[in-house]
């Protein structure tokens, strides 16, 4: 054995080495990730050489081995690989930040991507094993070489190489664990269970098998309660990713039960999206829309993202960047050898691949939805009752940025069978004469069929959408039109429906009582902006609509706000012409204005109360209709 002296890491200082030790890497069970990533590395260059050289290797044939020895705090992971020289060692171990796969994958550019497959980019994976062993070594053998070297170090002091025995070509890495500190408990890394855990979450689909041996108790046979410990090694990865499979070889069992054993849901999703792209990014992408929201989708602890892999290998569970807020209830991941990582590989950067990626998944969602839409109206409708809420905000959000893309995926309830429809629909049955897509605000859709607002539309045969969510005004406001057609609350007072005739008629009206009603207003004490004839009513005495473009509907949904509690409407009294009790205002103008006063405070809560909304004194609104009783 030729024994070298200890050499000192080729890099700026001690300090980088501590740093990329200590602070590159979130969690420490990323180790073994990288380190499984380097042994596929290996495993792939020397298919690589085999399938340029006819050596007549086959991928079959290679695999990547972990053992714990509990003992001795050991963990070895083994590949038969292409291997290192004495040379490789020094280069690649011992220059921090040097990547022989990277250069590897940069001398065989023009080779097919599925024959060259290398994870590594940084060179600083394999020195992340410091995060847990208080010692690493490295035992290897070159293909074609007959002189195997070890490399040995014990972190930042630096490192040796030496002439080893070792009799098969690959690398071996054994890692003496720490022991536990008072902050950190390192014994969890020789438990065969957290290994199993962490190679499932990060390596599940490295292309190669990953073997380990695994401890099961057994039944003694002839025995009711006697058990016995039964060992036998088994391949902890799956190897091959459902994503990668062509779609004709998956049925929606597959992607189903995939779905339900990766993201921990018991029911199966409403839709899965299985899509690829090559070119200026080359990605695949798995994604489903589940059959119901996350008990926190709602609230401020809820993580969008999707997970990201690069080449097999789990980098993010979860990528917020790969998905727009209002599509932020789809769940999949992505896997891409094009991301540009940063240097843990734990994190994204933010880079033009990543905005090209995104902009498509955007494009399959749409399209996804929209087809089910057009092909599948009943299960579009149960994606709608759970997730319509989100696709709102989406129009309304970031100042109406996703209305293009959203418009046609809307539904609402309509006064036609009160039945969901899109806004073409409604459009498409729209009457000649009819200028504007009407819609009326409220809790329920009962309960705004029943809005004195609504009569005289429905009496002239327009159809009214119904929205009953919060959120559904603001997205129509941002919206403006659809289709160029303009959207028009029942509650706007001039819906523009008289006839010429009528118009003449109520202009003479209101000339009539614009001192009753100047009266009236004075009465109610700043509480309206205006009492005026209503153009809207048919049947109803009074109603509240509003000026302005903040409607009643809206104060509502604002008053609940702390920050906004002092939003309000310019409601608008209006009294219906047509109704006995505008010549029972008009006689009490002439003979009982107190008693007019009265009646103004009544019409204005009872208006209140028809819109949904409270009433400032109950107790004396019940005394003043007692008072008018006796």
């Amino acid at each position: 054995m030729i024994f070298m002296a200890k050499k000192a890491f080729k890099a700026e200082s001690k300090r980088l080495l501590d740093m990329m030790i200590n602070s590159i890497y979130t969690h420490k069970e990323i180790f073994l990730r990288e380190l499984i990533s380097n042994a596929s590395d290996a495993l792939d260059k020397l298919y690589f050489k085999s399938l340029t050289e006819n050596l007549g290797i086959e991928r079959k044939d290679l695999g990547i081995d972990l053992a714990v020895d509990k003992d001795n705090r050991l963990i070895t992971i083994t590949d038969n690989g292409i291997g290192m020289t004495k040379d490789e060692l020094e280069n690649n171990l011992g220059v921090i930040a040097n990547s022989g796969s990277f250069k590897f994958k940069n001398d065989n550019t023009d080779t097919e991507k599925d024959d060259i497959n290398v994870i590594g980019q940084f060179g600083v994976g394999f020195y992340s094993a410091f995060m847990v062993a208080s010692e690493v070594t490295v035992e290897s053998k070159a293909y074609g070489s007959e002189q195997a070297y070890k490399w040995y170090s014990q972190g930042v002091d630096g490192y040796t190489i030496t002439d080893c025995d070792k009799e098969d070509v690959g690398t071996k890495i054994t890692l003496k664990i720490k022991e536990n500190t008072e902050e950190e408990e390192y014994d969890e890394y020789l438990q065969d269970y957290k290994l199993r855990m962490i190679v499932k979450k990060y390596s599940d689909y490295i292309r190669y098998p990953i073997r380990m041996e695994v401890s099961h108790q057994h039944l003694k046979e002839g025995t009711e309660n006697e058990y016995e410990t039964h060992t036998e090694i088994e391949t902890l990865n799956s190897m091959v990713p459902i994503w990668n499979k062509s779609k004709s070889e998956l049925k929606d069992e597959d992607y189903n039960q995939f779905y339900k054993e990766k993201f921990f849901d018991y029911d199966d999703p409403i839709a899965h999206i299985h899509t690829k792209a090559e070119g200026t990014a080359t990605y695949n992408a798995l994604m489903y829309i589940p059959s119901k929201a996350p008990f926190d989708y709602y609230s401020k602890d809820y993580e969008k993202g999707l997970q990201l892999y690069s080449n097999g290998v789990l980098i993010m569970d979860k990528c917020p960047d790969l998905l727009p807020d209002y599509f932020s209830f789809v769940k999949g991941l992505v896997d891409s050898a094009d991301l540009s990582l940063n240097i843990s590989r734990e994190m994204l950067q933010h880079d033009r691949q990543l905005k090209i990626i995104e902009k498509s998944l955007e494009r399959s969602i749409k399209n996804e939805l929209t087809k089910m839409l057009r092909n599948d109206r009943e299960r579009y409708e149960k994606f709608w009752k759970v997730f319509g809420l989100q696709i709102k905000f989406g129009v309304y959000n970031g100042f109406g940025a996703g209305k293009e893309l959203l418009k046609d995926l809307l539904l609402f309830y309509s006064s036609y069978e009160k039945k969901l429809v899109t806004l073409e629909e409604y459009v498409s049955r729209m009457k000649e004469d009819q200028k504007y897509i009407y819609f009326a605000s409220g809790e329920t859709v009962d309960k705004i069929d029943k809005l004195p607002q609504t009569e005289l539309v429905k009496d002239k045969g327009y159809e009214i959408l119904y929205l009953i969510d919060s959120v559904d005004e603001f997205a129509l406001q941002m919206m403006v039109d659809y289709n160029e057609k303009q959207f028009k609350s029942v509650s706007a007072g001039d819906l523009d429906l008289e006839t010429p005739e009528e118009k003449e008629e109520m202009k003479a009206k209101a000339e009539e009582s614009k001192d009753m009603f100047a009266f009236m207003k004075d009465s109610l004490g700043g509480k309206v902006k205006d009492v005026r004839l209503s153009k809207i009513l048919k049947s109803h005495a009074v109603c509240l609509t509003s000026d302005g473009l903040l409607s009643i509907e809206m104060e509502k949904v604002l008053s609940q706000m702390p920050a906004e509690h002092d939003a309000k409407a310019e409601k608008v009294l209006e009294i219906n012409a047509e109704h006995p009790i505008y010549e029972t205002l008009k006689k009490l103008y002439e003979t009982d204005k107190d008693k007019l006063k009265t009646y103004s405070e009544i019409l204005y809560d009872q208006a209140l109360l028809v819109e949904g909304m409270p009433i400032e004194d109950p107790v004396e609104y019940s005394n003043k209709i007692c008072s008018l009783m006796v």
